[in-house]
C-alpha cells in the first residue's frame, strides 16, 4: 500500500514537471519570437535616429562642406526620409564610407539604408535590397581636354582611372580587359590621381563627371555614355522588407510631389549649368 502512494507521488511530481518544463519553453519560445518579430521601423523609432550611409567627396551628390556638414542630393533626400519617419531632419546619423563599404555597412548593421550613389546591378541586387530609382546615370569617360578620349578603342594599352568597388571598374574589367585600370580607394583620391596627371583618363559616373568638369575646365566628359544606363537606388540590408516597403512608399509620395525637382535646383542645377536638366538625373518609377 506504501509502495503505491510513493509511485503516486513520484508520478504526479513527474507531471508537475514537465507541466512546469512545457511552460517555460512555450514563455522561451514567446520571447523569441517577439525579439525576431519586433518591428524594423519601430527599431529605428526607438534609436530616435535613422543612420545612413553616404559618401563624404562626392559633390555635390554626398560631401562634407568646410563647416564639417554634410551636404548634397543624397543628404537632401537623407533629411526629409528622417524626418517623415521621425518628425525632424536632424535625428539622422551620418555614416561616411567609400563605394567599397556600402555593402558591409549594411551587412554589419552599421547603418539602416545606403544613399551613397549607389547603381543597382544585378550582382549588388544578390547582397542588399534596392528600392525603386531617384536618379539615372550611366559611365562617362573625362580627360585633358589636350588629349581627349572620345572612344573607349583609344584606351587601349593605356591607363584609366577607377574607384573600386563601382559600376566603372566592372565595366572596364569586363568589356575592355586591354585597358590598364588604375584603382583608387576614394573619388577624391582618384580624381586628384587625374588632375596630376597619372593616367590618361577617369571613368565613373557620367552624372558627377559633369559636375566636376564645371570646376575643372582643362578637362572634358569625351565619351557622355558608354554601357548600359543604370539607375541609383536606396538600399537596405537583405530581406528587411518593412523598411524597403516604407521606402518605396516614401518614394512614391515625394515624386508625386515634385520633391525630386526641388531637390535638383537646391543641390545639382548649381554645378550643372544649364547644360543638364532635372530630367537628365531624375528617375522614378511614375
Amino acid at each position: 500500500m506504501k509502495m503505491k502512494k510513493l509511485l503516486a507521488l513520484v508520478s504526479g511530481l513527474l507531471l508537475v514537471g514537465l507541466v512546469l518544463t512545457g511552460c517555460g519553453n512555450s514563455a522561451s519560445s514567446k520571447s523569441s519570437d517577439s525579439k525576431e518579430t519586433t518591428s524594423a521601423l519601430d527599431k529605428i523609432k526607438d534609436r530616435g535616429k535613422l543612420k545612413v550611409a553616404v559618401f563624404g567627396d562626392l559633390s555635390p551628390y554626398g560631401y562634407v562642406d568646410g563647416e564639417g556638414e554634410h551636404q548634397g542630393y543624397d543628404i537632401y533626400l537623407a533629411k526629409r526620409l528622417a524626418k517623415d519617419l521621425l518628425g525632424s531632419e536632424d535625428k539622422i546619423e551620418y555614416v561616411t564610407v567609400n563605394a567599397e563599404e556600402r555593402v558591409d555597412a549594411l551587412k554589419s548593421n552599421k547603418v539602416d539604408l545606403v544613399l551613397a550613389n549607389f547603381t543597382k546591378t544585378p550582382e549588388r541586387e544578390k547582397v542588399v535590397d534596392f528600392s525603386d530609382p531617384y536618379m539615372k546615370v550611366a559611365i562617362g569617360v573625362v580627360s585633358p581636354k589636350s588629349a581627349a578620349v572620345t572612344d573607349a578603342k583609344d584606351l587601349d594599352g593605356k591607363k584609366l582611372i577607377v574607384t573600386k568597388g563601382t559600376t566603372a571598374e566592372t565595366y572596364f574589367t569586363k568589356e575592355h580587359p586591354d585597358v590598364n585600370l588604375e584603382k583608387y580607394e576614394s573619388k577624391s583620391q582618384q580624381f586628384q590621381a587625374l588632375t596630376d596627371g597619372r593616367a590618361d583618363a577617369l571613368a565613373d559616373d557620367n552624372s558627377y563627371l559633369y559636375a566636376w568638369v564645371k570646376e575643372n575646365p582643362d578637362f572634358e566628359v569625351g565619351i557622355k555614355e558608354i554601357g548600359e544606363v543604370s539607375t541609383i537606388n536606396p538600399a537596405v540590408k537583405k530581406g528587411n522588407k518593412e523598411l524597403l516597403n516604407w521606402v518605396n512608399d516614401e518614394l512614391e509620395t515625394l515624386s508625386a510631389d515634385g520633391f525630386f525637382e526641388q531637390a535638383y535646383e537646391e543641390t545639382l542645377a548649381p554645378f550643372f549649368g544649364a547644360d543638364i536638366e532635372a530630367k537628365d538625373i531624375i528617375a522614378t518609377n511614375d
